[in-house]
């Protein structure tokens, strides 16, 4: 995902909340009728899902006859029959086997893929609602427990759904049948089977509910520990210069250690619940095949509908007795997907929590707006605005105009204010008090999204993605050609530099690049966006070297001709190159009208 600083005029969501985008409009005119057409797709899934684990159920059942005939044959093999005799039932058990296979393969490959597919959902939902907070909201998720939930975490899902649901169907339908056909032979070897099936359940559950907990108290701890990790690997530089590695270190091995404690103890869990569903089930069969072996032997001759079982039914009834229990050994060893797929799911739905939405994300309606391309104008009217847990506010009664195609910079020490205005022009987060008029128009909530189509932001740092620079030009925006991204690259001064690099690719966080390189692709992100008539730069020189610096000035100077530009820096050389110089002071805010 870009972060805050990087240019953009994508047609996605998600470019929409990370950068300031161009929306496109043919995604709102499709937009009636999602939810309907969501709600259909996921009972269609959902009825996929179920039909894929009745198959493997029917697959189960089909063990009954199967086993019918083995024990007929061998019935019949004691009686004296010969090969001739059995050739028949050898051949239905072939072909019930062949059954058998085909119905669980389909059914496990249904389950499968919409398990898949589910996955595949529930993720862009919760990377839509991250792609709708505002950059500059503290209160969106950490981009490492973002990043830890999307791909490790929500991988949990597909064993359970595949894999839980259909074992989870199987147990409550093959028991059944299962006690319901040997019922018919023998009510003892029933009532065993009655006796030792409900123990498997009752001990699962209470297994299975501190095993949710643990689930869930480890993926929260590896989300925590990748957010760290993620955080510090970022501040590398600035932890250095600090001399605090070693402490970092310490930090990073008590939270491996803490997440390995966490892990033991899910998998202590899981064991635990497999044991426990051996012993009951090893308990049972044997207690059956007792009872069978000695009614035989005529030590038990009770337990029947009338006559002694022969055989053929003794040896049927101990057929199905493993048959019995194993739908529920099966969800036994899947029982851990459960309680880690349930975690997942609610992980992924807390990302899908819109808590920090971008003012204006699903605004795109066509209404009139600024003409593309043409400078608009600006003005600021007493403006308020405080940050969450700051003392007094940062603008308080703040008044400002900005004429269609002028050049102004902001300054102020840090503090001051610069970035936060910045933040405001651009419709990122909603003034408590007063208006912004872009155009003559009001940037409110509902008009913030259709705004920012006509707007670009140059940050401090531009977010460099993994790929070719004219992907990074482009970044998936429709109507941009390759003269367009050649112009652009020109423009900025990266014409040489895309000479040189060919095809190849740069690295994620701009591996390849100087930093100055990296500010001129920013630039010409703007540049193939010539519908952008208002441009926001928070110190677009900032961390650069003096030549870099000028040179960047230079480019951006020549990008801003015929639109309107305003800059928030601590570079005097490049102020002086603006139209006219607001200060801001944190204490003290003069109106520039």
């Amino acid at each position: 995902m870009a972060r805050a600083g990087t240019i953009s005029t994508a047609p996605t969501t998600a470019a929409r909340a990370a950068v300031l985008p161009v929306s496109d409009d043919r995604a709102v005119a499709q937009g009636a009728g999602v939810g309907e057409s969501r709600a259909t797709t996921r009972a269609q899934r959902n009825a996929a899902t179920r039909t894929g684990a009745i198959l493997q159920a029917a697959a189960s059942l089909l063990w009954i006859p199967q086993a019918g005939l083995l024990a007929l044959s061998v019935a019949d093999i004691a009686a004296g029959g010969g090969v001739d005799a059995v050739l028949l039932n050898a051949a239905g058990v072939l072909l019930i086997g062949i059954a058998r296979a085909l119905l669980d393969g389909l059914g496990g490959r249904m389950a499968f893929r919409q398990a898949r597919a589910v996955l595949a959902e529930r993720r862009r939902e919760a990377v839509a609602a991250l792609a709708a907070c505002s950059p500059v909201d503290v209160g969106r998720p950490a981009a490492g427990l973002a990043a830890s939930t999307l791909a490790e975490q929500a991988e949990a899902i597909v064993p359970y759904l595949s894999r839980f649901q259909p074992a989870r169907l199987r147990a409550s339908i093959v028991p059944v049948a299962i006690l319901l056909v040997v019922l018919a032979w023998s009510w003892a070897a029933a009532l065993v089977l009655l006796v030792a099936a409900p123990l498997i359940p009752v001990f699962m559950a209470l297994v299975g509910w501190r095993a949710k907990a643990a689930s869930e108290a480890q993926l929260v701890e590896l989300g925590g520990m990748n957010a760290f990790l993620l955080d510090r690997l970022r501040g590398l530089a600035t932890i250095r210069s600090l001399d605090a590695v070693d402490a970092t270190a310490r930090r990073l091995r008590a939270d491996a250690e803490s997440l390995r404690i966490r892990t033991m103890a899910v998998l202590r869990i899981a064991f635990l619940s497999s044991a426990v569903l051996e012993l009951f089930a090893a308990l049972g069969v044997a207690m059956v095949a007792v009872y069978v072996g000695f009614h035989l032997l005529g030590q038990l001759p009770f337990g029947t509908w009338g006559d002694q079982l022969t055989l053929g039914e003794g040896l049927f009834i101990l057929l199905l007795a493993p048959a019995f229990f194993e739908p529920l050994r099966d969800l036994s060893a899947v029982w851990h997907d459960r309680a880690a797929g349930e975690a997942a799911l609610d992980a992924l739905a807390r990302l899908s929590q819109k808590g920090c939405e971008l003012p204006g994300a699903e605004d795109g309606h066509p209404l009139p707006g600024p003409v593309a391309g043409a400078a608009p104008s600006v003005r600021i009217e007493k403006l308020r605005f405080g940050h969450a847990g700051r003392g007094g506010p940062v603008f308080d009664d703040f008044n400002l105009v900005v004429a269609p195609g002028e050049r102004v910079a902001l300054l102020a020490p840090s503090g001051g204010g610069k970035s936060t205005l910045i933040v405001l022009l651009a419709g990122l987060v909603t003034p408590e008090s007063g208006r912004i008029l872009i155009a003559g128009e009001a940037l409110t909530a509902r008009s913030a999204g259709r705004l920012r189509r006509r707007i670009a932001w140059i940050g401090q740092r531009p977010h460099v993605f993994a790929g070719s620079l004219a992907a990074n030009v482009t970044l998936g925006r429709d109507g941009i050609g390759r003269d367009a991204v050649e112009d652009a690259l020109a423009l900025a001064g990266l014409a040489e530099v895309a000479e040189r690099r060919g095809a190849a690719h740069v690295g994620e966080n701009g591996v390849g690049l100087s930093g100055g390189e990296a500010s001129r692709l920013a630039l010409a992100r703007v540049a193939a966006a010539p519908e952008a008539g208002l441009i926001l730069a928070d110190e677009p020189t900032a961390h650069l070297d003096s030549v870099t610096a000028a040179s960047i000035t230079e480019a951006l100077i020549r990008l801003a001709e015929g639109r309107t530009l305003i800059v928030a820096t601590h570079d005097p050389v490049l102020a002086a190159r603006m139209d006219r110089i607001v200060h801001l002071s944190a204490t003290r805010l003069e109106d520039a009208a």
